[in-house]
């Protein structure tokens, strides 16, 4: 009864907030609070309270099909399409979810394209100039363009398109539009190929677009290059457990076979004279909001004697920011072609992570270099022209208006050079060189993947995925494990420095990418285990650059996920799960009894003894009820600050133009691998003793930052240390991007930290982490069960049942049975995996 009360509350509260903000929207007044947060997918304004989001067992007959296509659900809103052909297969894919998050699509197709100001007004302004300089919407036109229609992608495109427009058809006969679109008078235009590839070109700059080489450029001008060098080096201190350990092939870099879609024409003729006037733009400044800026996921596999009963089994955990919606959209679809189940991407054809008959497969973030910045070179005589190749050349240009509802339309100038768009990023005037906009069919590799029945066609299949660049990890019906990085990693000049911004005038162009069968891979390792957890993949005599300690994990989760594996023996699928929301922190493992060893000598006031005493008793795991986690916290951020804000202080490092990365709040990982260095290995580095000041070594610094961390936390919870609880400080939420508490799942104590296996990643309040848990477990050939859950909902609609009717069971890790459509009367039952399969 009272689960029932809490429902109806927060439906009239949603019902209510959602329709106060939308009257906002559409009256055009000002601008929307928190709608720069509603520029990342998986986020927007989900304001529909009319919308027509009805949906149930029914067999299709729409005119756009072939045949009659069945589509059932389950309580929970999961839905399973089973379909004669593989065209009446993705139309179905496209209905459905257009049925349930049509608001979704549209938001990120406006996003990628630059068109959110013709919805929400000025507030999109920022977004729409930056996504257009970028250029996805031109890189998915050149894309389309490049694909054959009879291609299987190009029927998938064609086909799922004409499914979206057929639901947006129902919206027009019925005018049961979302509420958002009722009130702007708005109406989403028809549904084409090119936004599907707009849409998986945001995902991709969410994962793939980043600032490091223009971070490496504020550190070199304010620590200088030796300390940079030291404490941001290419190559990390400590070991990040690769799941390749080699030996490595070392073979000359892969062209690129495909045209950069946003760069100008390298075989254009040199400038002229001319020195009229610049009509151009100074440039285009960087939402926080349209880049990389956490990154944690997971994916496992074990096999053999790892396996109770033996066969092989995977766990996937992609950490991505959890809203509402979710990024994902769960389907099972059956076809003559097809039979996969798993997360689809709304708004893209097929499974991005599952199952089907004989494999399944889950995938983290490659973390490699694929963002590249250029200093052209300019000259005030030449002000449309830059220098490349031993000439001057003229930029291109590229024109666009953006449509603003409620205000005057905007011009915007894009300036093209050979190596990508000119931009203002971090303060600094560059061209952008991003993988992500290259015409390449990635859908292709995503499609034969969903196909393939072994680890050779699977392997086969990523040969054309190219960006992101991710690591996918892999088991099968016949009990073979395996992880493949797929994906464009370019390669620059021996002798460059590609973490930095790289020289303009041809010396320092791509000259290829990493080859596919020299990228870091894994089949059957005599370990029966292969782990990726966005950890560097390959060892130090890797022959090729991926990236610096900026772009990877440390391997932490990868240290306790490979501990589980040799503590617990034989696993089952309960095991994995336990796994899953495994809280375990690797790094306080490895220093807290080098802190305990250095508070030995020290003279410890009655509250500082029983906070040393709960680190002597602690388990390591961030417990929402552990005051220990709350100790241990705390003095890691007071030991981080100790030792290097004397040196951002003295060097005015300017963490202000970058806080994500350069602000000591933030804990950059770099930074926290010296520590743990230095610590165990040189605690007399220089590092340690500030700037002109007395000398310390690690013992020292660790006893003040404790003393620090004491008292900081008195003052913060209170005199009593066993009262300092981990959930006091780390609270979890599943926001609706419009930032209306009503519309959002709000925050509540919970376990776990950016650097545990069940990742709360961002700041204390978080809202980063497992976006969707698969586990598949196989018994032999075409045998074996596979679950999942995600912390969301399939419908887009506050006042729906299923906007986040998934979140309870996610939090109390219960998980749901993902199988094949051929079953659907068996999908509405609910599998507790704590207490057995």
């Amino acid at each position: 009864m009272a689960n029932k009360v809490r429902r109806a509350i927060h439906l009239v509260c949603s019902a209510t907030v959602a329709l106060a903000l939308l009257l906002l929207l559409g009256a055009g007044h000002g601008t929307v609070p928190a709608l720069g947060k509603a520029l990342v997918p998986g986020g927007g304004i989900w304001a529909s309270s009319s919308a027509q989001t009805t949906a149930r067992t029914e067999t299709l007959t729409l005119p756009e099909l072939d045949e009659p296509v069945r589509v059932s659900f389950t309580a929970e809103g999961y839905a399973s399409i089973e379909a004669r052909t593989d065209h009446d297969l993705f139309l179905a894919q496209g209905y459905v979810t257009a049925r349930l998050r049509l608001t979704q699509l549209d938001l990120q197709r406006r996003m990628g394209q630059g068109r959110l100001s013709e919805l929400v007004g000025a507030a999109g302004v920022k977004s729409d100039t930056f996504e257009l300089s970028l250029g996805l919407l031109r890189t998915a036109h050149a894309r389309w363009a490049a694909t054959p229609p009879d291609s299987a992608s190009g029927r998938a495109l064609t086909a799922y398109a004409a499914g979206v427009n057929s639901w947006i058809g129902t919206l027009e006969k019925t005018g049961e539009w979302p509420t958002i679109y009722g009130l702007t008078g708005v109406r989403p235009r028809p549904w084409t190929p090119i936004d599907t590839l707009v849409v998986q070109g945001v995902l991709t700059q969410q994962m793939n677009f980043n600032t490091i080489p223009l971070d490496y450029a504020l550190l070199h001008r304010s620590l200088g290059r030796e300390l940079t060098e030291a404490w941001f080096p290419v190559q990390a201190p400590t070991t990040q457990r690769p799941y390749d350990p080699g030996p490595y092939r070392a073979l000359p870099p892969a062209p690129l076979t495909v045209p950069n879609a946003n760069a100008a024409d390298p075989d254009a003729p040199p400038a002229g004279t001319s020195t009229a006037p610049s009509s151009a733009h100074e440039g285009i400044a960087l939402p926080d909001t349209v880049r990389q800026l956490d990154f944690n996921s997971n994916a496992w596999a074990a096999n053999g004697p790892k396996v109770a009963g033996g066969g092989a089994m995977l766990a996937g955990d992609p950490h991505l920011q959890t809203t509402l919606p979710s990024y994902w959209f769960q389907l099972s679809l059956r076809s003559p072609g097809y039979r996969v189940a798993g997360g689809t991407l709304p708004g893209v054809p097929g499974v991005l992570a599952g199952h089907n008959e004989h494999i399944s497969w889950s995938l983290t973030n490659a973390q490699t270099v694929g963002t590249l910045y250029y200093r052209e070179k300019l000259s005030p005589d030449r002000p449309d022209s830059y220098y490349w190749d031993g000439a001057w050349r003229p930029m291109e240009k590229a024109h666009y208006t953006i449509p603003v509802r409620g205000g005057a339309t905007k011009n915007l100038t894009v300036d093209l050079t050979v190596h990508g768009p000119m931009m203002t990023v971090l303060g600094q005037r560059v061209s952008v060189n991003w993988m992500g906009n290259y015409a390449h069919n990635d859908l292709d590799a995503l499609l034969a993947a969903n196909r393939a029945h072994d680890f050779a066609s699977f392997r086969r299949a990523l040969r054309d995925w190219k960006a992101p660049a991710l690591n996918f990890v892999y088991a099968d019906d016949r009990g073979h494990i395996g992880t493949v990085l797929a994906g464009d990693v370019p390669q620059t000049p021996k002798g460059s420095r590609p973490w930095l911004p790289l020289s303009g005038t041809g010396a320092e162009d791509v000259v290829g990418t990493i080859p596919y069968d020299a990228l870091p891979r894994a089949y059957d390792p005599p370990g029966h285990l292969v782990a990726s957890t966005n950890q560097r993949p390959a060892g130090p005599d890797y022959p090729y650059f991926l990236g610096t300690t900026m772009n990877f994990d440390p391997g932490y989760r990868q240290a306790a996920i490979e501990r589980f594996h040799t503590d617990r023996g034989a696993l089952r699928t309960e095991d994995y799960t336990t796994l899953h929301n495994d809280v375990t922190d690797d790094l306080a493992v490895r220093l807290v009894p080098a802190l305990l060893t250095a508070l030995d000598d020290e003279k410890l006031t009655g509250r500082q003894r029983a906070a040393r005493d709960l680190l002597a008793d602690w388990n390591h795991t961030m417990d929402s009820d552990s005051p220990a986690a709350s100790v241990w916290w705390t003095f890691l951020d007071s030991y981080l600050h100790a030792v290097f804000e004397p040196w951002w202080d003295e060097k005015k490092v300017p963490a202000d133009k970058d806080r994500w990365i350069l602000d000591l709040d933030r804990s950059p990982i770099p930074l926290r691998e010296a520590l743990e260095h230095w610590t165990l290995d040189d605690p007399d580095n220089a590092a340690f003793t500030p700037p002109d000041g007395p000398h310390r070594d690690a013992p020292q610094v660790m006893r003040a930052a404790f003393r620090t961390a004491v008292a900081d936390l008195t003052r913060e919870l209170g005199p009593r240390p066993s009262a300092w609880t981990w959930g006091k400080l780390h609270t979890r939420e599943i926001p609706s991007i419009t930032g209306a508490p009503g519309l959002g799942y709000e925050p509540y104590a919970d376990d776990g930290s950016p650097w545990t296996v069940d990742a709360a990643g961002g700041d204390l309040n978080s809202s980063y982490g497992p976006s969707f848990r698969l586990i598949a477990r196989w018994t032999g050939p075409g045998a074996g069960t596979a679950v999942a859950i995600y912390p969301g909902g399939q419908s887009d609609t506050p006042t729906s049942a299923w906007y986040d009717n998934l979140v309870p069971l996610w939090r109390d890790e219960t998980y749901l049975p993902l199988r094949p459509p051929e079953r659907p009367a068996d999908t509405a039952a609910t599998w507790s995996l704590r207490t057995g399969d």
